[in-house]
């Protein structure tokens, strides 16, 4: 049962995608007016498939007319106008669209799998328009340009929460697909190691797949990367080496803007972040440590220990705060964020790990790259920065980022 509690948590702006509750508004009107719910509920009744046709066609009309929206507000992107947009009126935190959403379409796509149309009782959710948003998303990638780069989280969105990328995963030969297709691969994580064995152990499924594959050219195996503490250290495919990753000099992909990020700066924003941490640990009552990195400082629990979702988020929003209130933190990019049963601030963010990946393989354009990841909210969120930097489909567990997968190979087939 829904608590009171819990609908005002879901509520707050932070627990909140603006863009798809919009649309969820907007579809709750014709679901009101043509639902029409019974006492006595009669699947197979005559009357009920010509509502199911009737609501189909206005959420279609209402996709539809989202499309006109987007198609509007990236006219005034090209014009560096797009905060003039009605889209940008209606939803303010909207940001930059890199090719055309192809809602009206991927409704339909989504309407035959997921048969919203025909609930009676159930209007269209949140993760009915993410799912959505991600189809069209995809047709949108492989109506004008072919897709080069794809890019991954790792925790829930490659494997489960803390798990490893084993050999058994289904989403392996998916990549592999992906890599004898000709696409580059990137895996970008949080997770900041420094040295080659700590990813392979949690990768070690995949690499070893890769290594072995008889269907693989040693150029697309050289076509997937690692970039590890989102931006901070890269890897690349090596079956020379023992742990089939070898390290990456940061001349060869660092971006521009990342070459001005001084230590100096780097050790007094951590300085920050510590602190903040450790006054919420005294506050909340965390069972946690502090663990330092050089690129990075956040809280593990102890052993046996879990710390509540509510903590963990109050400790990002706090941390966040502090560090954006600084002077090095307006000065220095960093991504606070939640990862399920630990936080951690990190130096740069997801946005810049996509563009040094896209940088390292030669330029590929933002329009030909799709980032795939788990957490897209506003805060304590480290794939949303993402969406500065390429195209995104938002997934909540390993078993839907198979699916996408699967969907993008069927609408690539279909096109061709």
């Amino acid at each position: 049962m829904t608590t009171r509690y819990r609908v005002e948590y879901a509520l707050k702006s932070h627990r909140r995608d603006q863009f798809i509750e919009w649309i969820k508004g907007l579809l709750a009107v014709p679901f009101v007016l043509h639902s029409q719910p019974t006492a006595h509920y009669q699947e197979n009744s005559p009357s009920l498939a010509l509502l199911a046709a009737r609501t189909h066609e206005r959420y279609v009309d209402i996709m539809h007319d989202v499309e006109g929206l987007i198609n509007d507000h990236r006219n005034h992107q090209k014009s560096d106008n797009s905060g003039r947009s009605k889209l940008k009126l209606l939803v303010p935190s909207i940001g930059n669209f890199f090719t055309p959403l192809l809602l009206t379409d991927a409704f339909r796509y989504q309407d035959k799998k997921r048969f919203i149309s025909r609930r009676r009782f159930v209007p269209p959710s949140f993760n009915d328009i993410r799912i959505v948003l991600n189809t069209a998303q995809l047709m949108g990638l492989i109506q004008d340009d072919r897709v080069e780069l794809i890019t991954f989280d790792g925790d829930v969105t490659l494997y489960d929460d803390g798990a490893s990328l084993t050999a058994d995963n289904p989403v392996i030969p998916r990549i592999i697909r992906l890599l004898h297709q000709g696409k580059r691969i990137g895996i970008v994580t949080a997770a900041g190691y420094t040295e080659a064995p700590r990813y392979y152990e949690r990768l070690h499924g995949l690499l070893d797949s890769v290594n072995k594959s008889p269907n693989l050219t040693t150029a697309q195996k050289d076509s997937l990367i690692v970039m590890g503490g989102e931006s901070n250290f890269l890897f690349k495919f090596d079956s020379s080496s023992p742990h089939l990753l070898s390290h990456v000099e940061p001349s060869e992909w660092l971006l521009d803007e990342m070459k001005l990020w001084g230590e100096e700066d780097i050790t007094e924003l951590l300085d920050i972040a510590e602190a903040a941490l450790r006054d919420c640990m005294s506050n909340l009552n965390l069972p946690a440590a502090i663990l330092r990195k050089t690129r990075a400082v956040g809280i593990y629990p102890l052993d046996g220990k879990r710390m509540q979702r509510e903590q963990l988020e109050e400790t990002v929003l706090v941390a966040q705060q502090t560090v954006e209130s600084s002077p090095v933190g307006r000065r220095l990019p960093f991504c606070a964020f939640n990862g399920g049963n630990d936080v951690f601030i990190d130096i740069g963010d997801k946005s810049y790990g996509v563009l040094a990946c896209q940088r390292y393989f030669g330029g590929i354009d933002r329009s030909r790259t799709l980032h795939i990841g788990d957490q897209f909210l506003s805060a304590g969120s480290n794939d949303f920065k993402a969406r500065l930097a390429c195209t995104t489909a938002w997934v909540s567990n390993p078993g839907e980022t198979v699916q996408l997968l699967d969907e993008l190979d069927e609408l690539e087939r279909e096109k061709k």
